[in-house]
C-alpha cells in the first residue's frame, strides 16, 4: 500500500506531540508552531482525500501486530478525510484569526499551555475521525471533552468559570451514558472494533427478540452523544459556553467539537451497528422529533437575546436541531444533509465567533446590541464577514446555508410519509423567518448610523483578514457545488456501509 496510508496516524501522533512540545516554547512560538503544524496536517489529509478519491475505496491502518477483531485499526475514507480537511481548515483559521484576543483574555505565562490544549484538542478530533474502534472513541471523546473544559476556562473570568464547571458536568454525564451504550453492545456482541461488531450484530437483530436489548443500548449511546453535541434540551449550557470564551475557543467548541460528536455517532450508526438494525428501532423518529423541537426553540431563543454572542450560541441549538432532524429522516438523502450541514455550520459559526469581538472592540468593548450601532461602518471588515456568515446561516442561495436547507427538503421528500414532510417543510419555514428576523436585524443595527464620538479601526490586521476570506470562501464553495460535495458525502457513506 502506498505510504499515504500511515497518514492518518501521523495526524494523531503529531498532534499529541506538538501539545507536549508547546510546553516547552513561549506563547508567540507555541503559536507560530501550532500554526505550523496544522498546515501540515492538512497536507496529510488532503492527501488521504486524494488517495481515497483516486483508488475509489477506504483503506484500514492496523496498529500493532494483532489483526482484527483483536488488534487497533484506524480507517480512512472519502468521508472522513473530507471531514479531517474541513476541521483542520476551521481549526487553522481560529487560531489565525484569534491572535490578537489571546494575550488579552489568557495571562501571558499560560499562552503555551493553551496552545498545548489547542494541539491536544486536534489529536483527539483526528482520532474520532479516524478511529474504527468504539473503545478508543471513548477515550479521545474524554480528551476531547478536558480539552474543551481547559480552553474554556483558561480565561479565568468567573462566568467561564461557571460555564466550564456546567460544561464538565453535562458532558461527563454523556460521556458516562456513551461509555455505558459501548459495554451492552460489548456485552451481547463481544467485539469492540466497528466492522466485527456490526456483523454479530446484524446476526443478533435476526432474531427480533434481540431487539429490545440492542435498542436500549444505541439509545443510551445516543443520548450520551446527544447530551454532549447540544441537542434539545439538553442544549441551554450553549450560551454562556460559547458567549464568554475567548474567540479562537468560542469558534473551537461550536463549530468543531460538537460535530465531532455527531460525527462519531453517525460512524456507529453505520460501521458498528449497522444502518439497516438502526431502521428498525424507534430512535430515528425520536431524533426527528427534538431536532425539529431544537429548531424552533433555539431560534425564538436567539431572537429574545440581547447579546451578540448569545445570539449566535442559540444560533447554534439550532443548527444542531437541523443536524439531528436530517438523522432523523434517515435514509442516504437524509444523512448526506445531516453531514454537509456539519461542514456548513463549521465554516460559517466559527466565522460569527471570530467576527463578533471585532465589532465589539469598537464599541467600548461590549457585546450587547444596542452598543454596536454603526460597529459594522466603524469596522467594515468585520461587517462584511459577519454580513456573509449570517446571509448562510438565513438561507440566502450561493452560500452554504442555503444548500443545507434545500437538501433537508428534498430529504423530507424522499422519506414518503406526509406526515414528516409537513413537519420538516413547517419548520424549515418557521426557522428560515426567525434567522432572518434576528440576523438581519443584527445587520441593520451594525450597519446603521453610528455616534460621531465612537472608536473607528484603521489598521490592517493579515491575520485576521486571511483567515476570514479563508472561511467565507469555503462557505460560498460549499454552497456553489454542493452537489458536488453532496456527492462525495454519498460516495463516503456508501464506504462506510
Amino acid at each position: 500500500m502506498s505510504f499515504i496510508t500511515n497518514f492518518p496516524l501521523f495526524t494523531i501522533i503529531l498532534s499529541l506531540f506538538s501539545g507536549a512540545l508547546c510546553m516547552m516554547l513561549s506563547g508567540e512560538a507555541a503559536r507560530r508552531y501550532t500554526l505550523t503544524c496544522e498546515c501540515a496536517l492538512i497536507a496529510m489529509a488532503a492527501c488521504v482525500l486524494g488517495y481515497t478519491l483516486s483508488t475509489g475505496q477506504a483503506f484500514t491502518y492496523v496498529m500493532g501486530e494483532f489483526p482484527a477483531p483483536w488488534g487497533n485499526e484506524i480507517r480512512a475514507g472519502v468521508l472522513e478525510a473530507m471531514t479531517a480537511v474541513l476541521f483542520l481548515i476551521v481549526m487553522f483559521c481560529a487560531v489565525l484569526a484569534g491572535r490578537k484576543y489571546l494575550p488579552i483574555d489568557i495571562d501571558e505565562s499560560k499562552l503555551n499551555l493553551y496552545y498545548t490544549l489547542i494541539n491536544l484538542m486536534t489529536a483527539a478530533l483526528m482520532a474520532l475521525i479516524w478511529t474504527n474502534d468504539l473503545f478508543t472513541g471513548y477515550v479521545f471523546l474524554e480528551i476531547l471533552t478536558l480539552t474543551s473544559c481547559g480552553v474554556l476556562i483558561v480565561r479565568e473570568i468567573g462566568r467561564t468559570t461557571l460555564a466550564a464547571v456546567r460544561y464538565m458536568i453535562m458532558n461527563l454525564l454523556g460521556s458516562g451514558l456513551f461509555l455505558l451504550g459501548v459495554v451492552l453492545l460489548y456485552d451481547v456482541s463481544g467485539h469492540l472494533l466497528m466492522v466485527p461488531m456490526r456483523a454479530s450484530i446484524a446476526s443478533l437483530a435476526s432474531d427480533p427478540g434481540n431487539m429490545t436489548v440492542l435498542s436500549m443500548a444505541v439509545g443510551i449511546l445516543t443520548i450520551g452523544l446527544a447530551i454532549k453535541s447540544g441537542l434539545f434540551p439538553f442544549h441551554y449550557w450553549m450560551p454562556d459556553t460559547y458567549g464568554w470564551a475567548t474567540p479562537t475557543s468560542g469558534a473551537v467548541l461550536s463549530s468543531l467539537v460538537s460535530k465531532a460528536y455527531i460525527f462519531l455517532l453517525v460512524k456507529t450508526y453505520f460501521r458498528a451497528v449497522g444502518i439497516d438494525v438502526v431502521r428498525r428501532m424507534p430512535i430515528g423518529n425520536i431524533l426527528l422529533v427534538l431536532g425539529l423541537c431544537g429548531i424552533v426553540f433555539g431560534s425564538v431563543s436567539a431572537l429574545r437575546a440581547d447579546h451578540i454572542n448569545r445570539m449566535v450560541a442559540f444560533s447554534s441549538a439550532a443548527q444542531i436541531g437541523y443536524i439531528y432532524m436530517g438523522i432523523g429522516l434517515g435514509g442516504t438523502v437524509g444523512f448526506t444533509a445531516a453531514i454537509f450541514h456539519i461542514f456548513a455550520h463549521a465554516v460559517t459559526k466559527s466565522a460569527l465567533f471570530l467576527t463578533t469581538p471585532r465589532l465589539a472592540a469598537v464599541s467600548d468593548d461590549s457585546l450587547l446590541f444596542k452598543n454596536l450601532q454603526g460597529s459594522g461602518l466603524r469596522d467594515r471588515n468585520a461587517g462584511i464577514f459577519f454580513t456573509a456568515a449570517a446571509f448562510s446561516m438565513i438561507g440566502i442561495p450561493v452560500f452554504a446555508g442555503f444548500a443545507s436547507k434545500l437538501m433537508f427538503g428534498t430529504a423530507a421528500v424522499s422519506v414518503g410519509s406526509p406526515l414528516k414532510l409537513i413537519l420538516v417543510m413547517v419548520v424549515l419555514a418557521v426557522s428560515s423567518l426567525l434567522n432572518a428576523m434576528y440576523f438581519i436585524r443584527t445587520v441593520i443595527r451594525i450597519f446603521g448610523p453610528a455616534p460621531d464620538t465612537a472608536p473607528r479601526y484603521t489598521g490592517f490586521r493579515p491575520t485576521y483578514n486571511t483567515a476570514m476570506v479563508i472561511l467565507t470562501v469555503a462557505n460560498i464553495l460549499l454552497g456553489l457545488f454542493s452537489q458536488v460535495f453532496a456527492d462525495l458525502i454519498g460516495r463516503g457513506l456508501m464506504m462506510f456501509a
